[in-house]
C-alpha cells in the first residue's frame, strides 16, 4: 500500500510543481486566466507560494506520514476553491484543470489516511 501512496503522492507534487513555476514565470495565458476568473493579478505568486509549499509537504509525508496528511487536506481544499472560483466565473469548459489537481490531492489525502 506504502508503493502506491509513495506514487500517488510523487506525481500529486510534481504536478503542483509544475503549477506553481508557471505560476512565477507569470504566464501569459495563466494571467488571461485570472482574468476571466475574476482572480487579481496580485494573488499569482502566493497562489504559487500555496501550491510548492503543499508539494513540499506532501514529500515530507513520506517520511513524516502526518505531515503529508496534512498538507494533501491542505491542497484538498486550495483546489476546491479553485474548481469554485472557476465555476463562479462560469468558465466550465476550464474546471476540468483544477479538477484533476484536486483529484490527486484527494487520492493522496485519502490514502495517506490509511498509512498513518
Amino acid at each position: 500500500m506504502f508503493a502506491v501512496y509513495a506514487t500517488v503522492v510523487v506525481v500529486a507534487a510534481l504536478a503542483n510543481v509544475a503549477a506553481a513555476w508557471v505560476d512565477f514565470r507569470r504566464n501569459q495565458w495563466v494571467l488571461d486566466n485570472m482574468t476571466s476568473y475574476g482572480v487579481p493579478h496580485s494573488w499569482i505568486v502566493p497562489l504559487g507560494l500555496a501550491k510548492a509549499v503543499g508539494a513540499a509537504g506532501l514529500l515530507v509525508g513520506l517520511a513524516v506520514p502526518l505531515v503529508g496528511v496534512v498538507a494533501a487536506a491542505y491542497l484538498v481544499c486550495y483546489f476546491v476553491g479553485a474548481v469554485a472560483t472557476v465555476l463562479r466565473a462560469r468558465c466550465y469548459s476550464d474546471v476540468i484543470y483544477p479538477s484533476g489537481f484536486l483529484l490527486f490531492a484527494a487520492a493522496a489525502l485519502g490514502l495517506g489516511v490509511t498509512v498513518v
